[in-house]
Protein backbone atom coordinates (compact mmCIF):
# COMPACT_ATOMS: atom_id res chain seq x y z
CA UNK A 1 0.00 0.00 0.00
CA UNK A 2 2.59 2.05 1.28
CA UNK A 3 4.28 1.63 -2.62
CA UNK A 4 1.27 2.88 -4.53
CA UNK A 5 0.87 5.62 -2.23
CA UNK A 6 4.62 6.80 -3.06
CA UNK A 7 4.00 6.12 -6.49
CA UNK A 8 0.85 8.53 -7.02
CA UNK A 9 2.37 10.94 -4.76
CA UNK A 10 5.57 10.94 -7.30
CA UNK A 11 3.54 11.08 -10.65
CA UNK A 12 0.96 13.65 -9.42
CA UNK A 13 -2.29 14.47 -11.03
CA UNK A 14 -2.64 12.13 -14.29
CA UNK A 15 -6.09 13.11 -15.05
CA UNK A 16 -6.63 15.35 -18.46
CA UNK A 17 -7.30 18.95 -17.54
CA UNK A 18 -9.78 18.96 -20.94
CA UNK A 19 -11.65 21.01 -21.36
CA UNK A 20 -9.96 23.55 -19.69
CA UNK A 21 -6.55 23.12 -20.87
CA UNK A 22 -6.13 21.60 -24.74
CA UNK A 23 -5.46 18.13 -24.84
CA UNK A 24 -2.54 17.21 -26.95
CA UNK A 25 -2.52 14.07 -29.76
CA UNK A 26 0.42 11.85 -29.37
CA UNK A 27 2.19 11.77 -32.91
CA UNK A 28 0.85 9.45 -35.29
CA UNK A 29 -2.65 10.02 -34.21
CA UNK A 30 -5.04 10.16 -37.10
CA UNK A 31 -7.69 12.47 -35.85
CA UNK A 32 -9.13 13.23 -39.22
CA UNK A 33 -7.92 13.61 -43.24
CA UNK A 34 -7.15 17.36 -44.23
CA UNK A 35 -7.94 18.17 -47.48
CA UNK A 36 -4.76 19.91 -48.68
CA UNK A 37 -5.51 20.90 -52.22
CA UNK A 38 -9.11 20.90 -53.21
CA UNK A 39 -8.96 22.77 -56.91
CA UNK A 40 -8.04 20.20 -60.65
CA UNK A 41 -8.93 17.40 -59.23
CA UNK A 42 -9.21 14.43 -61.74
CA UNK A 43 -12.27 11.96 -60.99
CA UNK A 44 -10.00 8.72 -59.56
CA UNK A 45 -9.85 10.56 -56.68
CA UNK A 46 -13.13 9.12 -56.00
CA UNK A 47 -12.00 5.63 -56.48
CA UNK A 48 -9.44 5.75 -53.76
CA UNK A 49 -12.11 5.84 -51.17
CA UNK A 50 -14.64 2.48 -49.71
CA UNK A 51 -17.36 4.13 -48.33
CA UNK A 52 -17.44 7.09 -51.21
CA UNK A 53 -16.13 10.08 -48.88
CA UNK A 54 -14.65 11.45 -51.75
CA UNK A 55 -16.44 13.25 -54.40
CA UNK A 56 -15.20 15.43 -57.34
CA UNK A 57 -17.76 17.91 -58.96
CA UNK A 58 -17.94 19.07 -62.46
CA UNK A 59 -15.74 22.19 -62.02
CA UNK A 60 -12.98 19.51 -60.71
CA UNK A 61 -13.39 20.64 -57.36
CA UNK A 62 -13.05 17.97 -54.62
CA UNK A 63 -15.12 17.23 -51.24
CA UNK A 64 -14.44 15.23 -48.35
CA UNK A 65 -16.71 14.24 -46.33
CA UNK A 66 -15.57 13.34 -43.17
CA UNK A 67 -18.76 12.02 -41.70
CA UNK A 68 -18.11 9.05 -44.34
CA UNK A 69 -14.53 8.73 -43.46
CA UNK A 70 -13.23 5.47 -41.88
CA UNK A 71 -9.44 6.39 -41.90
CA UNK A 72 -8.34 4.12 -43.35
CA UNK A 73 -5.52 5.63 -45.25
CA UNK A 74 -6.12 5.27 -48.77
CA UNK A 75 -6.70 8.42 -49.98
CA UNK A 76 -3.34 9.72 -47.75
CA UNK A 77 -1.16 7.05 -49.21
CA UNK A 78 -1.83 7.28 -52.89
CA UNK A 79 -2.05 11.19 -52.81
CA UNK A 80 -0.21 12.52 -50.09
CA UNK A 81 -0.05 15.85 -51.83
CA UNK A 82 -4.05 16.08 -51.60
CA UNK A 83 -4.60 14.66 -48.46
CA UNK A 84 -2.83 14.04 -44.97
CA UNK A 85 -4.02 13.04 -41.42
CA UNK A 86 -4.26 15.57 -38.98
CA UNK A 87 -4.35 15.31 -35.31
CA UNK A 88 -7.23 17.41 -34.14
CA UNK A 89 -9.03 15.67 -31.19
CA UNK A 90 -11.86 17.93 -31.56
CA UNK A 91 -14.06 16.58 -34.44
CA UNK A 92 -17.53 16.92 -33.41
CA UNK A 93 -20.16 18.87 -34.95
CA UNK A 94 -23.66 19.91 -35.04
CA UNK A 95 -25.18 19.43 -38.42
CA UNK A 96 -24.17 16.77 -41.03
CA UNK A 97 -23.35 19.49 -43.59
CA UNK A 98 -20.79 20.60 -41.23
CA UNK A 99 -18.60 17.36 -41.58
CA UNK A 100 -18.21 18.07 -45.33
CA UNK A 101 -15.05 20.23 -46.49
CA UNK A 102 -14.17 21.73 -49.72
CA UNK A 103 -10.54 23.62 -49.61
CA UNK A 104 -10.53 27.07 -48.98
CA UNK A 105 -14.43 26.64 -47.70
CA UNK A 106 -13.70 24.47 -44.91
CA UNK A 107 -13.21 27.16 -42.15
CA UNK A 108 -15.92 29.10 -43.25
CA UNK A 109 -18.60 26.85 -42.29
CA UNK A 110 -20.42 28.20 -38.75
CA UNK A 111 -21.77 25.85 -36.53
CA UNK A 112 -26.09 26.35 -35.96
CA UNK A 113 -26.35 27.06 -32.30
CA UNK A 114 -27.89 24.21 -29.74
CA UNK A 115 -31.66 24.80 -29.63
CA UNK A 116 -33.60 22.98 -27.04
CA UNK A 117 -30.92 21.35 -24.61
CA UNK A 118 -28.11 24.03 -24.92
CA UNK A 119 -30.87 26.89 -23.65
CA UNK A 120 -31.10 24.72 -20.60
CA UNK A 121 -27.71 23.49 -20.20
CA UNK A 122 -27.26 25.48 -16.88
CA UNK A 123 -30.08 22.72 -15.53
CA UNK A 124 -27.75 19.79 -17.03
CA UNK A 125 -24.66 21.17 -16.12
CA UNK A 126 -24.11 19.38 -13.31
CA UNK A 127 -26.05 16.36 -13.39
CA UNK A 128 -26.17 14.89 -16.90
CA UNK A 129 -27.45 11.20 -17.51
CA UNK A 130 -25.88 9.39 -20.43
CA UNK A 131 -27.34 6.12 -22.02
CA UNK A 132 -25.70 4.21 -24.79
CA UNK A 133 -26.98 2.11 -27.12
CA UNK A 134 -25.25 -0.36 -29.46
CA UNK A 135 -26.92 -0.53 -32.96
CA UNK A 136 -24.81 -3.07 -34.58
CA UNK A 137 -21.05 -1.15 -33.78
CA UNK A 138 -18.11 -3.31 -34.56
CA UNK A 139 -17.05 -2.75 -30.89
CA UNK A 140 -14.37 -0.37 -31.39
CA UNK A 141 -16.52 2.48 -30.65
CA UNK A 142 -18.20 0.91 -27.15
CA UNK A 143 -14.13 0.76 -25.79
CA UNK A 144 -13.38 4.33 -26.49
CA UNK A 145 -16.92 5.28 -24.36
CA UNK A 146 -16.07 2.54 -22.03
CA UNK A 147 -12.21 4.99 -21.33
CA UNK A 148 -14.24 8.01 -20.37
CA UNK A 149 -15.16 6.73 -17.06
CA UNK A 150 -11.37 5.42 -16.50
CA UNK A 151 -9.43 7.63 -14.15
CA UNK A 152 -7.64 9.44 -16.74
CA UNK A 153 -10.47 11.25 -17.97
CA UNK A 154 -12.55 10.92 -15.50
CA UNK A 155 -15.73 12.41 -17.26
CA UNK A 156 -17.67 11.94 -14.18
CA UNK A 157 -15.50 15.21 -13.02
CA UNK A 158 -18.03 17.58 -15.56
CA UNK A 159 -20.94 16.08 -14.09
CA UNK A 160 -22.08 13.37 -16.78
CA UNK A 161 -22.69 9.85 -15.81
CA UNK A 162 -23.91 6.67 -17.25
CA UNK A 163 -27.64 5.16 -16.51
CA UNK A 164 -28.86 2.26 -17.94
CA UNK A 165 -32.33 3.60 -17.91
CA UNK A 166 -33.47 5.24 -20.73
CA UNK A 167 -36.25 7.40 -18.92
CA UNK A 168 -33.28 8.68 -16.18
CA UNK A 169 -31.42 10.17 -19.39
CA UNK A 170 -30.56 13.20 -20.52
CA UNK A 171 -28.21 12.50 -23.49
CA UNK A 172 -28.16 9.44 -25.83
CA UNK A 173 -24.78 7.91 -27.45
CA UNK A 174 -25.52 5.70 -30.58
CA UNK A 175 -22.83 3.65 -32.14
CA UNK A 176 -23.28 1.48 -35.52
CA UNK A 177 -25.44 2.16 -38.28
CA UNK A 178 -28.71 0.73 -37.38
CA UNK A 179 -29.02 -2.62 -38.31
CA UNK A 180 -32.70 -3.98 -38.86
CA UNK A 181 -33.17 -5.33 -35.61
CA UNK A 182 -31.88 -2.50 -33.50
CA UNK A 183 -34.04 0.00 -35.14
CA UNK A 184 -37.19 -0.21 -33.04
CA UNK A 185 -35.28 -0.31 -29.84
CA UNK A 186 -33.68 2.48 -31.07
CA UNK A 187 -37.26 4.56 -31.35
CA UNK A 188 -38.39 3.25 -28.36
CA UNK A 189 -35.36 4.00 -26.52
CA UNK A 190 -35.46 7.98 -27.57
CA UNK A 191 -39.57 8.08 -27.25
CA UNK A 192 -39.69 7.78 -23.36
CA UNK A 193 -36.28 9.67 -22.65
CA UNK A 194 -37.48 12.87 -20.87
CA UNK A 195 -37.71 16.32 -22.53
CA UNK A 196 -35.29 18.18 -22.62
CA UNK A 197 -32.87 15.60 -24.33
CA UNK A 198 -30.26 15.05 -27.09
CA UNK A 199 -29.08 12.80 -29.68
CA UNK A 200 -25.18 12.08 -30.31
CA UNK A 201 -23.76 10.06 -32.92
CA UNK A 202 -20.30 8.05 -32.28
CA UNK A 203 -18.12 6.90 -34.67
CA UNK A 204 -18.65 6.94 -38.73
CA UNK A 205 -20.84 4.19 -38.79
CA UNK A 206 -23.62 5.88 -36.85
CA UNK A 207 -22.92 8.94 -39.09
CA UNK A 208 -23.20 7.86 -42.22
CA UNK A 209 -22.93 4.06 -42.14
CA UNK A 210 -19.29 3.77 -43.34
CA UNK A 211 -18.81 0.56 -45.25
CA UNK A 212 -22.42 -0.68 -44.62
CA UNK A 213 -25.37 0.78 -47.42
CA UNK A 214 -28.80 1.40 -46.30
CA UNK A 215 -31.02 -1.04 -47.08
CA UNK A 216 -32.99 -4.31 -45.93
CA UNK A 217 -29.64 -4.72 -43.03
CA UNK A 218 -29.18 -1.41 -41.78
CA UNK A 219 -30.34 1.88 -42.10
CA UNK A 220 -27.32 3.82 -43.40
CA UNK A 221 -26.49 5.96 -40.12
CA UNK A 222 -28.75 7.06 -37.34
CA UNK A 223 -30.02 9.94 -38.37
CA UNK A 224 -31.84 7.61 -40.75
CA UNK A 225 -33.84 6.86 -38.36
CA UNK A 226 -33.99 9.74 -35.60
CA UNK A 227 -33.06 13.36 -35.82
CA UNK A 228 -29.64 13.90 -34.50
CA UNK A 229 -27.95 16.89 -32.45
CA UNK A 230 -24.42 16.08 -32.99
CA UNK A 231 -21.88 14.18 -34.80
CA UNK A 232 -18.80 12.46 -34.01
CA UNK A 233 -16.70 10.93 -36.94
CA UNK A 234 -14.10 8.71 -36.74
CA UNK A 235 -13.60 4.93 -36.58
CA UNK A 236 -13.53 5.14 -33.97
CA UNK A 237 -13.25 8.57 -31.92
CA UNK A 238 -11.01 9.32 -29.31
CA UNK A 239 -11.86 9.77 -26.04
CA UNK A 240 -11.26 13.14 -26.22
CA UNK A 241 -13.67 13.39 -29.54
CA UNK A 242 -16.37 11.82 -27.80
CA UNK A 243 -16.55 13.89 -24.87
CA UNK A 244 -16.07 17.13 -27.22
CA UNK A 245 -19.20 15.82 -28.49
CA UNK A 246 -21.17 15.79 -25.12
CA UNK A 247 -20.03 19.10 -24.17
CA UNK A 248 -21.53 20.47 -27.54
CA UNK A 249 -24.49 18.32 -27.05
CA UNK A 250 -25.17 20.31 -23.93
CA UNK A 251 -24.03 23.82 -24.80
CA UNK A 252 -20.29 23.84 -22.32
CA UNK A 253 -18.43 24.84 -25.29
CA UNK A 254 -19.22 27.88 -27.33
CA UNK A 255 -19.44 27.69 -30.97
CA UNK A 256 -15.70 28.70 -31.67
CA UNK A 257 -14.79 25.83 -30.36
CA UNK A 258 -16.98 23.42 -32.39
CA UNK A 259 -15.80 21.45 -35.30
CA UNK A 260 -14.82 23.63 -38.53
Amino acid sequence: MLEWILRGLGQGRITTRYPRRVEIAPPGYRGRVELLDAVDAAHELEQLCPTGAITVDGQRRVTLDRGRCILCGSCVDAVPDRFAFGSRYQTAARARQSLSVSGQDEGASVEPTRRALGEQARALRRSIHVRHIDCGSDGSEEWEIQALWNPYYDIQRLGFFLTAAPRHADILLATGPVTSAMRAPLERTWQVMPEPKALVAVGTDACSGGLSAPGKLTAGGVDAVLPVDVYVPGSPPAPIAIMHGLLLAVGLLGPHEAAT
